[in-house]
């Protein structure tokens, strides 16, 4: 079984004020702190969308070093789903699944990522979710079997359409991972959660 990791990496960071790939945490950028998530996770290959223009700069860079595959969206105003498409075209045809992981959720571990790939293992399920005081989060697993539906143009809430879709065959992993339900979004969120 070969799963592969995709860091969405290719927002506006509007609200945040700079690039989040750039923040650190622990001495590392999230950028390097998710592509360590998702190797550590037993995810390979690696994939970072990022925004166009971006991969020549510092975070193609740190993505190159990191032993992922720099790839941009060139969609102006690009919606996640976007940047999941890139990055899933971007991936190898003999994957049986990717890991799809935020660039502004830092706090995730690696070992949320191995329960996600161990739990696709042991079921096939098609979407595989970690789960927090029974509220799912980020990263999720998402089988072959769906990537066609998530390229699909007409989904109306993107990858939450795709979920929504397969509420009765997917498979909600419960975790002591609060991590998967930090979105670091603004200043003060980075102040809260990283820098306390």
């Amino acid at each position: 079984m070969r799963v592969g990791g995709i860091v969405l990496a290719a927002g506006r960071s509007s609200r945040m004020g700079s690039a989040k790939a750039l923040l650190e945490i622990e001495g590392r950028t999230f950028l390097e702190r998710a592509l360590g998530i998702l190797a550590g996770g037993g995810c390979e290959p690696l994939v970072v969308v990022l925004p166009d223009g971006a991969s020549a700069g510092r975070a193609g860079e740190l993505a190159r070093a990191g032993g992922a595959e720099a790839v941009e969206n060139p969609l102006a105003g690009a919606e996640q789903i976007d940047s999941l498409r890139v990055g899933l075209a971007a991936l190898p045809d003999d994957l049986d699944a990717a890991v799809v992981l935020p660039v502004d959720h830092p706090l995730a571990r690696a070992e949320t990522v191995r329960a996600l790939v161990g739990a696709f293992g042991a079921s096939g399920a098609p979407i595989v979710r970690p789960v927090y005081r029974d509220r799912p989060g980020h990263p999720v697993l998402f089988a072959r079997a769906v990537w066609g539906e998530l390229a699909d143009p007409t989904l109306d809430r993107g990858a939450r359409d795709v979920v929504h879709r397969h509420a009765g065959e997917l498979l909600d992993v419960p975790l002591d991972d609060r991590g998967v339900h930090v979105d670091v979004d603004t200043p003060d969120d980075y102040r809260r959660e990283v820098k306390p």
